[in-house]
């Protein structure tokens, strides 16, 4: 288990900070603050009804999970491993989970309350222990690990190489080409560290910004 002290998380009282640093590291991203501003600090709260948010989010639009959430939570209410257990696939697919989603949505509320995971315990572990335990649950690859790390826990290095959004907001502002590969990518993402997941903060503020799309 990781020490408080070897964990660097982002917060509101360091994020425009660490937004200075890269400015002095990176005119592009400089630009993208002059031209939008300060990006904002995504915050979401820790827990299951938040890990279930995220899978409800893969390769789906936003819009489209926060939907099929909404509908979940004027179901059962508060949303937690017990009920969702208690649902039959009838009943979450008319919550708009798919097929894979139902299994994942169960096989994390088992995990959770047969307690072979334990995310408030989870919370205080290093990055990489973090990705080991949540990839142990199916449907849980690294996308979703790394939004539960920058989003949740707010750790400050992280980037997402599987998140479409992110990937073509890097190659419009570098002015990169459509076959850039993956691999090239995180070269240029290895000059932010330590602040990874600011600088995606501010290539996501940048994508949302030029399409004129909410939060």
């Amino acid at each position: 288990m990781a020490t408080s002290s070897s964990i660097r998380s982002i917060n509101e009282t360091n994020f425009k900070t660490y937004c200075r640093r890269l400015c002095k590291l990176d005119t592009d991203l400089k630009s993208i603050i002059g031209q939008y501003g300060h990006p904002p600090l995504w915050k979401r709260k820790p827990g299951f009804e938040t890990l279930i948010h995220i899978i409800l989010e893969q390769q789906v639009s936003l819009a489209s999970a926060k939907a099929a959430l909404n509908i979940l939570k004027e179901k059962i209410g508060a949303v937690t491993p017990q009920k969702i257990l208690l649902l039959t696939d009838a009943e979450l697919k008319a919550c708009y989970f798919s097929r894979q989603k139902i299994v994942y949505a169960r096989h994390l509320a088992d995990m959770i309350v047969s307690k072979q995971i334990d995310l408030k315990k989870l919370s205080l572990a290093g990055d990489e222990e973090v990705r080991i335990e949540l990839k142990k649950i199916k449907g849980i690859g690294d996308w979703t690990v790394d939004v539960y790390l920058m989003m949740v826990l707010q750790r400050s290095d992280l980037f997402p190489l599987g998140d479409i959004a992110l990937i073509n907001s890097i190659k419009e502002v570098k002015g990169l080409p459509k076959h850039t590969s993956k691999e090239e990518i995180l070269m240029i993402a290895e000059n932010w560290r330590p602040y990874r997941t600011v600088a995606a903060f501010i290539l996501w503020h940048s994508y949302l910004c030029r399409r004129n799309r909410k939060y």
